[in-house]
C-alpha cells in the first residue's frame, strides 16, 4: 500500500465527513509525508465536523495538512435524522414512520452498518441514523 492509500485509510472517517457535510474537495495528495487536504465547506459547522472527524484518527494530526475555507454558496447536504429505538420497534416500522414505506428499511440498515450486522437485530435505546428520503 502506498503512502497516499495508507493515510487515506488512517483518515477514512475524516474523508467520509467531507462527503457527508457537503465539503468540496479541491486537492488530496501527499507532500512531505503529510496528507494534504484542501477544499471548501458550506458552513463553519460543516468545517468543524470535518476537523473533528479527522482528529479522531490522530489528535496531533502530525501527518495531516488541511486547508478548508467556508464557501456559503456551496449547497448544504440533506442531513440524516436520528431515532432512538423503542420497545416493539423494527426497522420496517421505523421505515414506515419516516418514509411511509416499510419496505425501505434497508436504507436505514445500510446507514447504520457501523452498529448493525443484521436488520432484524436492533436494540431498545440504540440511536439510529435515518437518512434523508
Amino acid at each position: 500500500m502506498d503512502q497516499l492509500e495508507t493515510l487515506k485509510a488512517k483518515y477514512a472517517r475524516g474523508l467520509k465527513a467531507i462527503t457527508e457535510t457537503g465539503t468540496h474537495l479541491t486537492n488530496l495528495h501527499v507532500q512531505d509525508n503529510k496528507l494534504v487536504v484542501k477544499g471548501a465547506s458550506p458552513s463553519e459547522e460543516a468545517k468543524g465536523e470535518v476537523w473533528t472527524a479527522f482528529k479522531t484518527a490522530d489528535q496531533t494530526y502530525a501527518d495531516l495538512a488541511m486547508d478548508l475555507k467556508v464557501d456559503s454558496s456551496l449547497p448544504a447536504p440533506a442531513r440524516a435524522q436520528t431515532y432512538v429505538v423503542q420497545a416493539g420497534d423494527s426497522l420496517s416500522k421505523i421505515s414506515k414512520h419516516f418514509y411511509g414505506n416499510a419496505n425501505a428499511y434497508m436504507k436505514i440498515f445500510e446507514a447504520n452498518r457501523d452498529q448493525l450486522s443484521d436488520p432484524d437485530k436492533i436494540k431498545v435505546g440504540q440511536t439510529l441514523k435515518i437518512p434523508a428520503a
